[in-house]
């Protein structure tokens, strides 16, 4: 069990020892789709977990415009539905305003920020430059051409905190390495355009990359399907994305977001708000995947490295800087 877990689960069992009568949970996903195979998709994969593991039930809704994000969380909020999850950051300052019409309903977000947190909103974020890091070290060992690339979804200080810790991580490989490095867009439709993304694919493939990082949603989708198709390594994002191509994707970067939703699900009504949550590498919010599909193509040599660093992560002997610190990457322009 995570540090994670064990945190909201301890808040999840006093809400039941307590004989609290829990109300069903909602889930509003991001742009870009329930079946994103990625940010999304791990959403709805952490409420299919809350259903097999207690019986229980909740709704959902896939906004198709910016315009129904606060149209979704009153009609949920107004129906009695506690908690309400959230995902994405583009959600983040409605639901802070709404919140505050409806004090006893919990709201939750993943991914987004407030410059105050109402009393009964949480808000989860995760060391995505941590788990980056680990991919780039892994991404710069597998190449073989000394070129890596990084494609992101919109073009957002989150997805640049991702290329920043992948580039990091790649130059503790190799400082000679090139990283190249493209957004899809700037509007939220960066984040379901498989399309373009094997348009970049097959550009940084051109330029000599034989690693891609998609950051990129279900954007993503397109990135790794190029990769695969063209001979070169892929790395997923946030779902375990390893058996989309098996043999092809070098690993994912696993961010956390199922446990997100399915520990605050579990919560209830007695989710504890208020406040933000950060997890990285030390609390398994953040991670790389590993399983039948990639393992031939981890060394025992990539896996020592790998599980050497993310050890000196987390007892603070390796910092990785974070794009947050100064809206710039250290080592990478993008």
């Amino acid at each position: 069990m995570t540090f994670f877990a064990k945190t909201l689960g301890t808040v999840a069992a006093l809400a039941l020892s307590a004989g609290a009568a829990l109300a069903d949970p909602a889930l509003i996903y991001d742009l870009g789709g329930k079946f994103d195979k990625s940010f999304n998709e791990a959403a709805f994969n952490g409420a299919e977990k809350f259903v097999a593991d207690t019986g229980g039930s909740y709704r959902d809704i896939e906004i198709q415009s910016e315009a129904q994000r606060e149209q979704a969380l009153r009609r949920f909020a107004e129906n009695g539905f506690n908690p309400i999850v959230t995902t994405g950051f583009a959600i983040a300052s409605i639901m802070g305003e709404v919140a505050k019409d409806y004090p006893d309903t919990k709201f939750v977000n993943v991914d987004g920020w407030l410059p105050e947190v109402p009393e009964n909103v949480l808000l989860i974020n995760f060391q995505e430059h941590q788990g980056s890091y680990l991919v780039g070290m892994m991404a710069a060992m597998a190449s073989e051409s000394g070129k890596v690339g990084f494609i992101g979804g919109m073009d957002i200080p989150l997805i640049r905190h991702f290329g920043c810790g992948y580039a990091q991580g790649a130059k503790a490989v190799n400082p000679d390495i090139e990283i190249i490095a493209n957004m899809t867009g700037t509007t939220p439709t960066a984040w379901n355009d498989p399309v373009k993304g094997s348009e970049l694919a097959n550009a940084q493939i051109s330029q000599g990359a034989d690693v891609i990082y998609a950051a990129a949603g279900g954007t993503g989708v397109g990135v790794l399907q190029t990769a695969a198709d063209e001979g070169i390594l892929s790395i997923g994002v946030d779902s375990n994305q390893n058996h989309l191509h098996p043999g092809k994707v070098l690993t994912s970067m696993l961010k956390r977001v199922d446990v997100a939703v399915y520990e605050a699900m579990k919560a209830g009504e007695g989710l504890e708000t208020g406040k933000f949550m950060t997890l990285g590498l030390a609390e398994d919010g953040v991670g790389y995947a590993l399983d039948d599909n990639n393992a031939p193509l981890v060394s025992d040599d990539m896996k020592m490295a790998v599980d050497a660093a993310r050890q000196q992560i987390i007892d603070g002997g390796l910092n990785v800087v974070a794009y947050y610190d100064n809206d710039s990457c250290p080592v990478l322009d993008f």
